[in-house]
């Protein structure tokens, strides 16, 4: 493979020396940029960008050419593995994904399988070809959602406010969920580790909706099935090790125990103070995040104020990949993203001084 020309993202998340913070920004390659939404609409659908290996190369080095960005993640959606499992998934107009076929009767949850990995093949071909059409420039992540998280849409059958139907099963058939839970992690471990063989060179687990559990639920329904892919998963390739985020939207509550499951870097949303997350889990673990994304609705210079806080607030030393605290939002201005991408940039190099 082509010998990477810009390792630093990859560097910080081991903790190794780097010159600067790295960053890049979920949700990066999105609506919020018109070349984005040019090549939707040349694809016809957000199904037809995911499925074609050429589209979705197009779009995940959408950002890099406008942005110097220190990593590149591939343009897919975490839906992809409960689709593969046969729940038909659909995208209606205005409301987002949804599922023609839900989880919800013993007999369904029962008969459920492991995603077979030839159906998701147009992801791991969209790895190759992004990890060719790089070259190198920047390392590439590969994803997936939590467990919980795609049980969460599998159960309910979309997106949700109250998560109704996932919790009366964790309370009232908590088999029922667990079984769901178990087959869906071995499918994600399956999915990361077909990434990581097409090129994936990190891998990110999105633990969306593990914010919305009780402490005890979390640890149970949440966190213990990301341990088990973490162990899972292939962590060298070529000699070099490949590294491993976690993400729980509202986990900062539970970083310590987040610490503990054996990935290489912990994500934090901008509720969680990341000096105090440092001083909690800092010697365990490299930290990734956490500006508001709403902060981008500010002004440029709010931008770099807020940036320089959380330089400042980390402090010096590796171990910091810059982040968003969630996904951009479609409609944050370009400009504003880039504002941020300098500042970053810019305003980090002091605390990597020797």
């Amino acid at each position: 493979m082509t010998q990477l020309k810009n390792d630093t993202f990859l560097r910080a998340l081991l903790k190794q020396p780097v010159d600067y913070t790295p960053i890049w920004m979920m949700r990066q390659a999105g609506r919020y940029l018109p070349e984005y939404r040019a090549t939707r609409a040349k694809a016809g659908s957000f199904m037809g960008l995911c499925t074609s290996p050429d589209y979705a190369t197009e779009v995940t080095l959408q950002p890099l050419e406008r942005f110097p960005l220190d990593a590149a993640i591939l343009f897919s959606d975490i839906l992809t593995v409960p689709d593969a499992m046969g729940l038909g998934l659909y995208f209606a107009e205005g409301e987002g994904p949804k599922f023609e076929r839900t989880l919800r009767d013993e007999a369904a949850i029962q008969a459920l399988q492991v995603a077979p990995l030839e159906k998701l093949q147009y992801v791991f071909d969209a790895v190759s070809s992004i990890r060719r059409a790089l070259d190198g420039r920047v390392p590439l992540i590969g994803f997936s959602g939590s467990p919980f998280t795609l049980a969460c849409y599998m159960i309910e059958g979309g997106g949700s406010a109250d998560f109704r139907h996932v919790k009366a099963m964790l309370y009232a058939r908590p088999e029922l969920l667990h079984r769901i839970l178990q087959i869906t992690a071995q499918s994600v471990t399956a999915y990361l580790n077909a990434q990581i063989a097409a090129g994936a060179q990190a891998v990110q687990i999105f633990d969306t909706w593990g914010g919305a559990l009780s402490h005890a639920a979390y640890r149970e329904f949440s966190l213990a099935y990301m341990q088990q892919i973490v162990a899972g998963l292939t962590r060298e390739v070529d000699g070099r090790r490949v590294p491993v985020i976690v993400f729980t939207k509202g986990g900062g509550q539970w970083l310590e125990d987040i610490a503990a499951i054996g990935a290489d870097c912990v994500g934090l949303d901008w509720t969680t103070d990341i000096g105090l997350a440092r001083a909690r889990v800092g010697q365990q673990v490299a930290l990734q995040g956490n500006f508001d994304p709403n902060a981008l609705f500010g002004s440029p210079a709010s931008i770099e104020a807020e940036a320089g806080r959380i330089l400042a607030a980390y402090g010096h030393g590796s171990g910091h990949v810059f982040n968003l605290g969630h996904g951009i939002s479609q409609f944050a201005d370009p400009a504003h993203a880039g504002a941020l991408v300098e500042a970053v940039h810019r305003l980090s190099r002091q605390y990597h001084a020797a």
